[in-house]
């Protein structure tokens, strides 16, 4: 995935928005035949209150999240109704990920303060990233300098005792570009369970503290050369409940960090390539629980694209991914490690009425073998704003090495074999319109999901592991379909923008519900400027959801209005204020877990203007 070109996006794929995730190579939004929303640098200065990132994503309609409580929780995320674990988290082009038992990125630990923009594709993607990317693909792109120099600080302070600090310096000089930052932020948090027969009760409340920084170094030796250095850390410390009583502290510590050193290179009008080495470090540990993993993902990719034709490109990727967990849940030596290699080729076509993406690759597992993916995206153009498009692809997601080598994994045992992955068929078509005023976009999708890997009690599956009362196996198979309605219209000074989302995420053994997961969602949003007032409101809403596979313990629906507001005093100074839960609405993501309250953010940004030299 090249980095060279990251323009200023919109708030959606609107006509001239640049996006690279949807194919690896930056292309215009209208051109691509995927599902594909985009958050901007704006949307998270001016709509993030007392949250982190998932509360971003779910402001935005386009996602589902499950959180045991407060900012700084164990977070889940779904796409399409698929599994948290499902989706594919990047930063920069770097695979986030944990191996340990319940796999996926840790998403209470992405700081926000360091984003530029995330671009969120929706629907299956291993033909382009190889495993994981069953349900979708979000990636999220650091601060880069493009410019003068640049300097922006940020403090903000508000319910639950929430108070934050940020600040970036960002440019460009010469063949030199920069941009670093850094954040803290700190919470009292809130009482996690509101039952107090649960087990889980504390009469405590969970607070949390988060520091972060990241940095991006790029020399542009000459016209045809770049070399880049990115790189991104964070740490979470946040207390959670246990049962246990005093003095038994109960912590959640969480690092992670992501690091990207790529060379550029325009062979020729034609040819771009670039060759990246890339890791990330995940680690988490529950010291009351005597629990610890460290995961290690280390990837070298060649990738680039050859242009046919002033309309045709051929895309291509090689690329090996070593993991490494270290984990107390191993054992032995607590060590885990296995290699997967792909190689990829697309073809992109767009000319005239019709859009055309193709995409094929081979990964090959260590430990469980090789498995072939494919995209085929069309689009035509029924008119000059209207456009028709469809899509047929496959996916898949390798098991995580604890999985395989936990205490509950088949690989623990003498002559144990490994999981398979877990695959999927997706098919999809769609209607998009966009003019100069509009956008609406309407998209059907089916996606079947086999060999789920599940923590199992069967005897006949799981005899040997009678001391863990159960084992990891392939068990289940999962239907995902629905409608997903998307628009944004300009009426004046006013912008209206919305995302409705009709799912049956189901297990296709019982015919019910996936956990967690709702028949409707979305979120509905409102701007305008009045009397040098930057004014929006957004409805989030959602259905029904059950905690449990049975489906017998049920959250009930809720909708809830988040109001947000900034001024700007003078040329260097503005004021934001964020009022989140604005009617104190009492819901639950996790059952037995509550959300937040009605909260109050208030926050000052300060970007003096820098004097040339």
């Amino acid at each position: 995935m090249s980095d060279a070109v990251q323009a200023q996006v919109a708030s959606s794929a609107a006509l001239g928005t640049v996006v690279v995730t949807a194919t690896r190579s930056p292309m215009q939004a209208a051109e691509l035949t995927s599902d594909v929303l985009v958050i901007t640098r704006e949307d998270i200065l001016s709509q993030t209150g007392i949250g982190d990132i998932a509360d971003l994503l779910r402001n935005s309609g386009a996602v589902e999240f499950a959180r045991t409580g407060s900012p700084g929780q164990p977070t889940s995320i779904f796409i399409r109704g698929a599994n948290s674990e499902h989706t594919l988290v990047m930063i920069d082009g770097v695979r986030l990920d944990s191996q340990s038992i319940s796999g996926g990125a840790l998403w209470e630990s992405i700081p926000l303060n360091q984003i530029d923009h995330v671009e969120v594709v929706k629907g299956p993607s291993s033909a382009l990233y190889g495993s994981d990317a069953i349900g979708g693909v979000i990636q999220i792109f650091t601060l880069k300098g493009t410019g003068a120099p640049e300097v922006e600080l940020g403090v903000a302070g508000g319910s639950l005792g929430t108070a934050s600090m940020d600040g970036n310096v960002r440019g460009k000089t010469g063949i030199l570009d920069y941009a670093l930052a850094a954040s803290t932020a700190h919470s009292d948090g809130m009482l996690l369970s509101p039952n107090p027969s649960s087990p889980y009760y504390s009469p405590d409340r969970a607070p949390y503290q988060k520091h972060s920084w990241s940095a991006r170094l790029g020399a542009q030796l000459d016209a045809a050369d770049r070399i880049e250095f990115i790189s991104l850390a964070s740490h979470l410390n946040a207390d959670f409940n246990t049962g246990f009583p005093p003095p038994y502290e109960a912590a959640d510590l969480e690092d992670i960090s992501t690091e990207k050193l790529s060379w550029s290179r325009r062979w020729s009008a034609a040819l771009n390539t670039q060759l990246s080495v890339g890791q990330s470090d995940t680690r988490n540990s529950f010291p009351i629980f005597a629990y610890q993993s460290e995961t290690r993902v280390r990837s070298y990719a060649l990738e680039g694209s050859y242009a046919l034709a002033a309309h045709q490109q051929l895309l291509f990727v090689l690329e090996r991914r070593e993991d490494r967990l270290n984990s107390s849940d191993i054992a032995g030596t607590g060590i885990g490690q296995r290699n997967e290699n792909g190689a990829a080729l697309g073809y992109v076509w767009s000319s005239g009425p019709l859009d055309v993406q193709a995409h094929a690759r081979h990964d090959q597992d260590s430990e469980f073998g090789g498995v072939n993916t494919g995209n085929l995206g069309l689009g035509y153009k029924l008119s000059p704003n209207l456009k028709l498009i469809g899509s047929v692809s496959n996916a898949f997601r390798a098991p995580t090495l604890d999985e395989n080598l936990g205490s509950s994994g088949p690989l623990s045992l003498p002559g144990g074999t490994s999981l398979l992955a877990e695959t999927s068929h997706n098919s999809e078509v769609g209607l998009k319109y966009a003019d100069s005023h509009a956008e609406w976009s309407v998209i059907a999708f089916r996606n079947k999901v086999e060999n789920l890997i599940n923590f199992s009690a069967s005897t006949d599956s799981c005899a040997s592991f009678a001391a863990f009362g159960g084992c990891y196996g392939n068990v289940q198979e999962a239907r995902l379909q629905g409608l997903s309605f998307s628009g944004a219209l300009q009426w004046d000074k006013l912008h209206l923008s919305g995302n409705l989302n009709l799912q049956a995420p189901k297990d296709l053994s019982t015919g019910l519900l996936l956990p967690r997961r709702a028949r409707e969602f979305g979120a509905l949003r409102a701007e305008t400027q009045l009397q040098g007032w930057e004014l929006g409101s957004t409805l989030q809403f959602a259905g029904r959801r059950y905690d449990d596979a049975a489906n017998t313990m049920e959250m009930g629906g809720y909708a809830l209005l988040n109001i947000d507001a900034g001024y700007r005093l003078n040329r260097d100074l503005k004021l934001q204020l964020n009022l989140d839960n604005a009617f104190n609405r009492a819901y639950q993501t996790a059952y037995n877990y509550n959300q937040l309250p009605r909260t109050l953010m208030v926050g000052l940004r300060y970007t003096p203007a820098i004097p040339a030299f």
